[in-house]
């Protein structure tokens, strides 16, 4: 009897971990009725964190060190600079302060990725419920040496959200580069993402 309860607890252990390791956007939403300005901006972001997440999976060693020059930024460097930006995304439907330089960059590939994803689940969820008087509120706020400054949530969408677009590409040349190009099927226009066999 012990050792059929050890051996339950340890199965429904190890679902709750698999389920916790699910990460968000492997695929994007069905689209909403309604041409909102919240629902275009979260179908815009929903798109920008499926390519992230397609961009960012399986990465390998050799990835993630490559430059294509040795001025240049690697794929991990560009990926903490993916999660600054998200991190700041997420802050802006708070009115949350964002400090630079940010000192709390998550240490591995796989924390980057995870947290970054999440960072746009947070955001996609709260600006769900939001109206469009919300968005006239929301700003970006940025502190650096005691100096606060701030901007209205249009500078978003040319910014960190493009930003994150741009560099998202850069991780699929990259990735192409050393060998290891993004997962067949995968199909930005649609969200979805095809098996292939």
């Amino acid at each position: 009897m012990r050792l059929l309860l050890v051996f339950l607890i340890l199965t429904f252990s190890m679902k709750a971990q698999n389920n916790n390791s699910i990460l968000p956007f492997s695929e994007i939403s069905k689209e909403k009725e309604d041409y909102t300005s919240i629902n275009i901006i979260s179908r815009l972001i929903e798109g920008v964190a499926y390519r992230y997440y397609w961009a960012s999976n399986g990465l390998k060693p050799i990835d993630l060190k490559f430059k294509p020059s040795p001025t240049s930024i690697s794929t991990y460097e560009t990926l903490e600079h993916i999660y600054v930006l998200s991190e700041t995304v997420k802050n802006t439907t708070f009115n949350k302060t964002n400090y630079r330089p940010n000192k709390n960059i998550p240490k591995t590939y796989k924390e980057l990725r995870r947290e970054s994803l999440n960072n746009f689940k947070i955001f996609n969820d709260n600006i769900l419920n939001k109206s469009e008087n919300d968005l006239q509120k929301m700003k970006i706020i940025f502190e650096r040496n005691g100096r606060e400054t701030s901007f209205p949530f249009w500078n978003l969408l040319n910014g960190q959200i493009a930003d994150i677009i741009y560099h998202t590409g850069q991780i699929v040349s990259f990735r192409r580069t050393t060998g290891n190009p993004i997962q067949k099927g995968v199909n930005a226009f649609l969200g979805k993402t095809r098996k292939i066999d």
